[in-house]
């Protein structure tokens, strides 16, 4: 997606290899990211904006959790998998 998230990613791979995993560096599909950042965005506008963070941590273990069980699925399909819980939360803000 852009530098700061390739060496993000390698960060993770690096951390991961010192706690004695081998793991495959993470990416961020440019769908998805944006899917994550509106996510955040209409989080930030429910009960407490401090809540936007956890909820993007948790959207990526849904993604990975629907990846483990779709191994075919693509990028677009997880952006959509986002998109429609994210609209499912807009809906239930008032006035957003």
């Amino acid at each position: 997606m852009n530098q700061f998230f390739e060496s993000l990613g390698e960060d993770w791979v690096e951390a991961a290899r010192r706690g004695g995993a081998d793991i495959a560096k993470p990416t961020l599909d440019s769908r998805v990211a944006l899917e994550l950042l509106e996510l955040a965005r209409v989080a930030a506008h429910t009960q407490e904006r401090r809540f936007a963070p956890l909820t993007s941590y948790l959207a990526g273990v849904a993604a990975e959790r629907l990846r483990m069980a779709k191994p075919d699925l693509d990028d677009a399909a997880v952006a959509e998998f986002i998109l429609e819980v994210r609209q499912k939360l807009e809906r239930e803000i008032p006035g957003l």
